[in-house]
């Protein structure tokens, strides 16, 4: 019996710098960059990289031989992710969005819109944007449940359920601290 060695068996060591392109973008390939930040033996005598791609905080896993996996020659250490308060900015890979002029998220099982500004008019604006984007039964938003909190972002570790947490009862003093409205679902 012959066995074979898989191609870039060789190039699938963590701290590879990489490019990856999805499945779907492969007729026309949009690359992304990123790191292994781990790699698996598999019982066949190959492994299975974990890739992150630079900006996303969870990693995922590949073939060694994908196509649309290109192995870089930088190889180093790999870079840590940042831990702890965190002032969000619109990023939708994390779930930050711009919705009528003031960032927007969503928290909870029931997607309780947190609006991050001091004006209450906008982030009842941004609140019935959203609702009637996802199809909510406006007469059902009751926007006086609406209340103004001082909240503390924070991000999780790698791969965590959540790529952050929010506590929605910091002090107004804590030097993390940012204004948001809050609507209970």
């Amino acid at each position: 019996m012959t066995t074979s060695t898989p191609a870039n068996l060789d190039k699938a060591v963590v701290g590879r710098r990489v490019e990856f392109c999805y499945h779907r973008d492969l007729a026309a390939p949009v690359w992304h960059p990123g790191v292994i930040r781990s790699v698996d033996p598999t019982p066949e005598g190959s492994c299975t990289p974990w890739i992150r791609l630079d900006g996303r905080r969870y990693r995922f896993h590949s073939r060694v031989d994908y196509e649309g996996l290109r192995y870089l020659d930088e190889v180093g250490p790999v870079p840590d992710l940042p831990m702890g308060s965190f002032t969000p900015a619109v990023d939708h890979q994390n779930g930050f969005w711009e919705q009528a002029g003031v960032l927007f998220a969503t928290i909870g099982e029931e997607g309780d819109p947190v609006v991050l500004t001091t004006d209450q008019q906008a982030a009842e604006a941004a609140v019935l944007s959203y609702g009637e984007e996802i199809g909510w039964d406006m007469e059902a938003v009751d926007l006086t449940a609406m209340r103004p909190l001082w909240a503390v972002f924070e991000w999780g570790p790698e791969d965590a359920d959540l790529s952050w947490t929010v506590q929605l009862d910091a002090s107004k003093d804590d030097d993390q601290a940012v204004h948001v409205y809050h609507l209970p679902i």
